[in-house]
């Protein structure tokens, strides 16, 4: 997309929509940065506990593990935010799956797209566009950074803080070469053709879903969330009978197996083909197709 055509980010309107929650007043816009993420955790790390950056471009933006992130001058949602709720440690590592679940919603309300028949979760961070027929193609991600304070004596460990962030990709028409085959864009994959979407909706959007993901954690933390915890399956088809291979990101051994559920800590168990119960806790995963 041309630059010229990129329309003016409006911050007023995104601290004007998320009123009332724990980011009003807190985001701000940067032309171009590096990365989100790292300029976030600099200034977590320097003591801030609040804050939201939006930037129209990252000339070094980070997925999970080493990946790098196609971050195209206007054409995506590049988002960071610190965030500091009262919750322990253990609580935290749902945090992944709640934020790409806040994102699915705000994707799927703002464009009018169905959550998990269109707009998928590819656990625990990747939000897919699943078609029809063949494989889905990756149009966003989530990436999560966290410190904790030291554990007392017979207590839990609390969260320090956490650096959320995410990237959708809106208006991009053209990916890389590499990247052309398992990535798209929401603008692409809209019934018709739009004229370039706005960054403004869906960020608010995101940030207002967010606030609730975490106010819900604090409520599951303090023992006083009293509505039934869902069933994740509505949002990811990835989480139950999904044949996957399985990435190990410190090891070169991976394994096939089929997906059976998330554990009591939002880990994903596998059911690997030699018949254990392996439970994911880092790598990623890949959907695996009969024949291969």
């Amino acid at each position: 997309m041309p630059t010229d055509s990129i329309p003016r980010f409006d911050l007023a309107q995104v601290n004007r929509a998320v009123a009332g929650t724990e980011f009003a007043g807190r985001v701000q816009h940067l032309p171009t940065i590096p990365s989100t993420n790292s300029f976030a955790l600099a200034i977590a790390q320097s003591g801030a506990r609040h804050g939201v950056w939006i930037a129209d471009e990252q000339t070094a933006g980070r997925g999970r593990g080493t990946h790098a992130w196609h971050s195209a001058v206007g054409e995506g949602l590049y988002m960071s935010a610190i965030v500091a709720p009262p919750i322990s440690a253990a609580v935290a590592q749902h945090l992944s799956f709640r934020t790409a679940i806040a994102v699915q919603s705000a994707i799927a309300s703002t464009f009018g797209l169905a959550i998990r028949e269109q707009i998928d979760i590819r656990w625990p961070n990747d939000l897919m566009f699943a078609r029809p027929s063949g494989p889905q193609r990756k149009l966003g991600g989530i990436l999560i950074e966290t410190a904790a304070n030291p554990a007392p004596a017979h207590s839990a460990a609390m969260l320090r803080f956490a650096v959320i962030g995410a990237g959708v990709n809106l208006n991009h028409m053209v990916f890389p070469v590499e990247l052309d085959p398992i990535a798209t864009s929401i603008r692409r994959e809209l019934p018709q053709l739009a004229a370039a979407l706005r960054r403004e909706p869906l960020a608010a959007a995101i940030l207002i879903a967010l606030d609730e993901e975490i106010r819900t954690l604090i409520r599951m933390d303090r023992g006083t969330n009293n509505i039934p915890d869902r069933d994740f399956t509505q949002y990811s088809s990835w989480l139950s009978g999904k044949r996957v291979q399985v990435e190990q990101r410190d090891s070169n051994k991976g394994y096939s197996g089929t997906t059976a559920g998330l554990d009591t800590s939002g880990f994903l168990r596998v059911k690997a083909d030699d018949g254990t119960v392996q439970t994911v806790l880092s790598g990623g995963i890949r959907e695996l197709y009969a024949g291969l």
